[in-house]
């Protein structure tokens, strides 16, 4: 029996020893979500508060200006801070920017980083009439941007349905960041054969730090540093590789006193010599090779 219907459990410190990606232990994921919220729909999240107590019905002119702003601003902000450090993101990206935002769907390929699905525009594909259809739509869209179909996936607010592992791998994706529940990379079973269940992160989110449970400007920087001292005993007590993945939004990480702090976390992993900083699909080739199973286990 199963604790869920896709993953097996298994304690982290059981799991079979894992060769490091280029001989560096400690892989580094810096994911951006770049997404359309609708001006004439509801916002997905706000940073202020309806008046009087009512939910704010469209415009939402302070929320969608908020999420804009990270677009304009933030987005260049933090593309030349990676790109001083010859570090490539994992731009998620809702297939709909390359329609209304065209210029900075241009600027995330001209940079080279890796196109990750996630979904049309900002809306849960629970909420999608046809996921398939959808699912089909945004990568083809994001294809034709960069001449390369998707390889992984992360659901707008990571929704799902019964059904959605088993159209994502039946449309052609590897790597699935939704079910972010190890440290490394594992196995999950669909109807259409094993595909990678990906990590991701509450707890290095921007979205997590400061609009949901409000931290301070350096907040990302505290949680770096406190997980590093975690994670450097882990990898020589358990002979093990590890990930950390940023969780990004540039509305939130791109405003410029959270953005000064996020420099220096980036620049504390620079000095490192244990550090390799890779894309989605990277790691999940990473991965796939190093263990060496194919996921028969989870069939």
């Amino acid at each position: 029996m199963w604790s869920n219907p896709r993953v097996p459990f298994c304690l982290s410190s059981d799991r079979p020893k894992l060769a490091p990606l280029n001989g560096k232990s400690l892989i580094i994921n810096v994911v951006m979500n770049i997404e359309y919220w609708p001006f004439d729909r509801q916002m997905p999240r706000g940073i202020l508060p309806a008046p009087h107590g009512r939910p704010a019905d469209p415009p939402d002119v302070p929320n969608f200006v908020w999420v804009e702003y990270g677009l304009r601003c933030g987005m260049p902000r933090i593309m030349d801070m990676l790109k001083a450090r010859g570090i490539k993101a994992s731009a998620f990206l809702n297939a709909q920017v390359a329609d209304v935002y065209p210029s900075l769907a241009e600027a995330v390929v001209e940079v080279g980083w890796e196109l990750v699905g996630h979904s049309w525009f900002q809306r849960s594909l629970k909420q999608s009439e046809n996921q398939a259809e959808e699912i089909e739509k945004c990568l083809a869209r994001l294809e034709s941007l960069d001449g390369k179909k998707p390889r992984a996936w992360l659901g707008a607010g990571m929704g799902e349905t019964d059904d959605t592992p088993d159209l994502l791998k039946a449309a052609g994706i590897e790597f699935l960041h939704d079910w972010l529940l190890d440290d490394l990379p594992c196995w999950l079973k669909t109807k259409h054969g094993p595909m990678v269940a990906m990590p991701y992160t509450f707890e290095l989110n921007d979205v997590v730090n400061h609009a949901v449970q409000q931290s301070s400007s350096d907040e990302m920087l505290k949680r770096l540093e406190a997980t590093l001292a975690i994670f450097d005993r882990e990898m020589v007590e358990q002979e093990q590789p590890r990930i950390i993945t940023f969780g990004l939004h540039p509305h939130i990480i791109g405003v410029p006193h959270i953005a000064y702090h996020f420099e220096k976390a980036l620049d504390l992993l620079m000095a490192r010599n244990d550090v390799v900083f890779s894309t989605s699909s990277q790691i999940g080739d990473w991965f796939v090779q190093a263990d060496g199973t194919g996921g028969a286990a989870v069939m």
